[in-house]
């Protein structure tokens, strides 16, 4: 007589009335190591443009704070400044502001913004700056766009405006910052520069010059020329905003 199988011994693989569906899947593992691991399946599966802006700072955060639930972190970073990259180029100042947010996690946030600058900056490096001005852009928006008091860099170029050197040259107040054209001259003759852009950043976000950017652009221009460097540009960076001196004219 053939023997017939229970309920019990159903065909493996499928589940029986006494082993409901939902047992026979894995459970997805709970608290914060299972969101945790979620979110880098996530980050590996689908790219970082599948993250939203808290997901990214979340993530940034788990290396500074692993024993915390970082997502309260993130979400309050975000609310405070907008954006992850805005988040990312706050000043130490603004981000301990937001409760939660310590050396620790400046540190981890730090490290993103080093980073993010490095691929920029690879991106213009060996290559003519002219013909790369958006990137260019860019990369120095991220730079110094939300520093809280003003930078003049000078971008080292050489016979095929290609970069030598971007070097910060002073810093000064929220509105002013002192700058010598003998140094930049000397520093230029130092690198075998034969093309500078200056650079500086205004931190109220109004890119427009002053008269004593534009005063200064000129002296270092006539001490440029002299030695037979040219100046190609001198752009100031406000928040979200640039002002090129040659396209406005002033150069």
């Amino acid at each position: 007589m053939p023997h017939r199988r229970g309920m019990a011994e159903a065909s493996p693989g499928f589940p029986t009335l006494l082993e409901p569906a939902s047992l026979s899947r894995p459970a997805l593992e709970p608290g914060p190591e299972g969101h945790r691991k979620r979110l880098r399946e996530k980050l590996l599966r689908a790219g970082p443009g599948s993250l939203a802006d808290y997901e990214l700072l979340e993530m940034l955060l788990f290396l500074a704070l692993p024993r915390i639930d970082t997502k309260p972190h993130a979400k309050r970073l975000i609310a405070r400044f907008g954006s992850a990259g805005r988040a990312l180029s706050a000043s130490d100042h603004e981000l301990r502001s937001v409760e939660g947010i310590g050396d620790a996690a400046i540190a981890a946030l730090r490290l993103a913004q080093a980073a993010a600058l490095k691929l920029l900056a690879e991106e213009i490096r060996d290559q003519p700056i002219l013909n790369n001005w958006e990137r260019l852009i860019a990369y120095l928006t991220a730079a110094i766009a939300r520093e809280p008091v003003e930078q003049f860099r000078v971008l080292f170029l050489d016979s095929r405006n290609r970069l030598l050197a971007d070097e910060p040259q002073a810093k000064g107040t929220v509105n002013h910052t002192p700058v010598y054209p003998r140094e930049v001259i000397r520093r230029a003759l130092e690198l075998g520069a034969t093309a500078l852009i200056l650079v500086h950043n205004h931190p109220s976000g109004d890119p427009t010059p002053s008269p004593a950017d534009i005063e200064m652009t000129a002296e270092i221009r006539s001490a440029a020329a002299i030695l037979g460097i040219t100046v190609h540009d001198h752009l100031i960076i406000g928040n979200g905003r640039h002002l090129s001196f040659r396209r406005e004219g002033l150069l």
